[in-house]
């Protein structure tokens, strides 16, 4: 199983980036799909997450900035990013869970419940 995540790059704050999340998920549909972030040195951060069935979950420093979206046909997940400021640098991962395993929509940030992770892309927003 692959998660393959793109889109990443530089780009100056107030700018927009949409990451991208292709997974070689048999049955993708039936995953639960999160993002998460992480900066040198500091622990991996939930940014957001969507469900199998659509529901749509973020973490309150993105909410209103960031969309998640999904196409099942084409196994990926979306991350569009708006409004970018310096905070955002990280590298940006994906995340899969069976849906199953995520109970409510809070354990969506859980990492422990995603099976297969992306090897994450970098975004460094500039001031």
């Amino acid at each position: 199983v692959q998660l393959q995540a793109s889109g990443g790059g530089l780009v100056q704050a107030g700018g927009s980036l949409r990451l991208s999340c292709a997974a070689s998920l048999r049955t993708f549909s039936n995953y639960d799909m999160g993002w998460f972030r992480q900066t040198p040195g500091k622990e991996r951060e939930f940014v957001g997450g969507i469900t199998s069935e659509g529901e749509l979950y973020y973490a309150d420093s993105v909410k209103g900035r960031f969309t998640i979206s999904r196409d099942n046909p084409k196994k990926t997940v979306y991350l569009r990013m708006n409004s970018l400021k310096p905070e955002d640098t990280a590298a940006y991962y994906c995340a899969a869970a069976w849906w199953t395993r995520i109970k409510n929509i809070d354990s969506l940030r859980e990492e422990d419940e995603y099976e297969y992770w992306g090897q994450g892309t970098q975004v460094t927003v500039s001031s």
